[in-house]
């Protein structure tokens, strides 16, 4: 499959919800969610509760768009060196050998972050930021791919590690994995309630589409989507508004409304456009803001979330015509 086109991107990403469908009921919104981040060099945080596909969607997705996966398991007692790797001894050769971490790969899942704590969480950010790693002063360059896909339980508060506003701030998308509704759980329950062993996403059928490279010809693509002025400006108002609303302590940088933007091409892309509207940034704008805002005092008192507080600056920010 080529994706040297608008049109390829289209059915480039099509072609990946399809591939995932067969194995993770339901979530085709958050598949293509997850799409728009790796074509659009982001990151992101799924939030949920436990049994919700967030780890077999990683698998499918991986397997899918034909990226090397890997997996960390993130623990209290976790170390940066555990998941970067670090110079070993070797005594046949009297010399040092580096032995990389998982963290070298193309799609990580890091696996329930929050509970690990900040020292181990902060060996992710040069990594997630620049694409490279540095041990012991050599910096060692990863995959241009390289994509993070990072779990956590919103339910347990007790062992846990809320991730500070830096790591935040690394993610693309904040998105939040719901129970399904009861038509999807019921197919859930007849596709896997009678298997005897953990889902294997080739068990499924779900085959590659793509590889690193049609990945990367897809990014180019992404790149001639023309971002008019008006939406430029557009963009500039809606995070300029986060740090102006009296419900929040803490409004958006400017780094999430450049990521909003990069995104929007990505989302119309796939949507087989060469060119951005008010819509695709609208949809992406709660992904994008939710976990990069902090609500005020009064807000909270009031019981006010942050959904409900970005929903109103959409409304209340003027879209362009």
């Amino acid at each position: 499959m080529t994706a040297d086109t608008i049109e390829g991107v289209q059915a480039l990403g099509a072609a990946i919800e399809g591939e995932v469908a067969k194995v993770v009921f339901g979530q085709r919104d958050l598949t293509r969610m997850v799409t728009i981040a790796l074509l659009a060099g982001g990151h992101v945080l799924l939030e949920g509760p436990p049994g919700t596909a967030k780890t077999l969607l990683a698998q499918a997705f991986a397997r899918a768009v034909g990226l090397d996966f890997g997996r960390i398991q993130f623990t209290p007692d976790l170390m940066p060196g555990d998941i970067l790797g670090s110079n070993l001894f070797n005594f046949q050769t009297s010399s040092f050998t580096l032995t990389k971490g998982p963290i070298f790969t193309e799609l990580l899942l890091a696996d329930e972050i929050n509970r690990t704590p900040p020292k181990t969480q902060a060996a992710l950010l040069e990594a997630m930021q620049e694409r490279r790693v540095t041990i012991n002063g050599e910096p060692h360059p990863m995959s241009p791919r390289f994509t993070v896909l990072a779990t956590q339980n919103p339910i347990e508060q007790q062992g846990v590690y809320p991730l500070p506003e830096a790591q935040l701030d690394r993610f693309l998308f904040k998105l939040v994995v719901d129970y399904p509704d009861a038509d999807e759980e019921r197919r859930i329950v007849a596709e896997h309630g009678g298997r005897f062993k953990s889902p294997v996403v080739a068990d499924f059928g779900v085959g590659q589409v793509a590889d690193a490279a049609t990945i990367g010809t897809a990014i180019d693509t992404i790149a001639t989507v023309r971002l008019a002025d008006e939406i430029v400006d557009y963009i500039v108002r809606l995070v300029r508004a986060t740090r102006e609303s009296a419900d929040l302590e803490c409004g958006a940088s400017p780094r999430a409304a450049s990521l909003l933007a990069r995104a929007a091409c990505a989302a119309a892309a796939l949507d087989g456009r060469d060119y951005v509207i008010p819509d695709d940034v609208q949809r992406l704008a709660g992904g994008v803001l939710r976990h990069r805002v902090i609500l005020s005092a009064a807000a909270e008192i009031e019981g006010r979330g942050v959904e409900q507080v970005v929903a109103a600056l959409l409304d209340r920010v003027d879209v362009p015509r």
